[in-house]
């Protein structure tokens, strides 16, 4: 394309920084890959036969799809679209990444959202198969080749059902089964560890893996449990939960991680800017 704009080996030798010489061997590469002559020399230069008009033609559309693909990538708001997925616990998704993130919308409306909900810890696996490109995750699961953000921890609070207001919590412990999410939710007994409890609970759990359904299974009296603070705002303000001991709670240390970008488009800026 540069013979082409230049109409000499010279002219299109000075614009991409070869010799001449360099110029002509990768041109009778071409040629010899391909099995014609792209160009014969005229006294007006280099002029392409036939089979060079055909190349400088489909040349011409790379072109034109090249400078697409670039105004595409650099308005980070593209017709076509630019999907990010976001993973993390279903609790923090939902008190405070899809409220941040959903009101970036308006500011970059070419972007997709793809929000999955874990509660299996997954989010870390996500990461470094490419099926999220951000992730909430444990502070201690941020390692060494991410970037990440600090967040606010996730304050867990104990909660039973309503109906308890008023009944020591030591009692509710000896008395009352523990709901978590599966085998592996250590969340409440961790909370009773902290605050010297966990001696008198019981060992043998009800399991449910929705937080929405462990909530529920908690207003309906079957059992206590810890949620995210935030999360369990609407039903403790509702009556349908009680804080069953206010002054205690357990705080984990949460972050926002992504692979590093040597160049951070707006959009994923305004992403992780928007989580708090």
């Amino acid at each position: 394309m540069a013979i082409i704009r230049h109409g000499t080996v010279h002219g299109a030798a000075r614009e991409i920084g070869l010799s001449q010489t360099g110029v002509t061997q990768r041109i009778r590469v071409l040629e010899r890959e391909l099995g014609c002559t792209l160009f014969v020399r005229s006294r007006r230069g280099m002029r392409p036969t036939a089979e060079g008009e055909a190349l400088v033609r489909y040349a011409q559309r790379a072109g034109d799809l090249e400078g697409e693909l670039l105004a595409l990538v650099r308005r980070a708001d593209p017709a076509a679209g630019v999907r990010v997925t976001i993973t993390g616990p279903s609790s923090l998704m939902r008190s405070r990444v899809i409220p941040g993130m959903t009101a970036v919308l308006a500011r970059h409306p070419g972007v997709a959202l793809n929000f999955e909900l874990d509660d299996h810890d997954a989010g870390l696996a996500a990461l470094k198969t490419g099926q999220a490109q951000l992730a909430v995750l444990p502070r201690d699961d941020v390692v060494v080749e991410l970037d990440a953000k600090p967040l606010r921890p996730s304050r867990q609070v104990l909660v039973g059902t309503g109906a308890w207001r008023g009944r020591k919590l030591r009692e509710v412990v000896a008395a009352e089964r523990i709901i978590d999410y599966n085998e592996g939710d250590d969340a409440t007994l961790a909370f009773l560890r902290e605050h010297g409890l966990s001696s008198a609970a019981r060992r043998r759990r009800h399991l449910v893996n929705n937080p929405d359904a462990l909530a529920e299974l908690v207003a309906a009296g079957l059992g206590y449990t810890v949620l995210d603070a935030e999360f369990a705002a609407p039903w403790l303000a509702a009556g349908r939960l009680v804080n069953l001991s206010p002054k205690r709670w357990l705080d984990q240390e949460v972050a926002l991680a992504w692979y590093p970008r040597h160049e951070m488009p707006g959009y994923f800026r305004a992403l992780i800017d928007s989580v708090s």
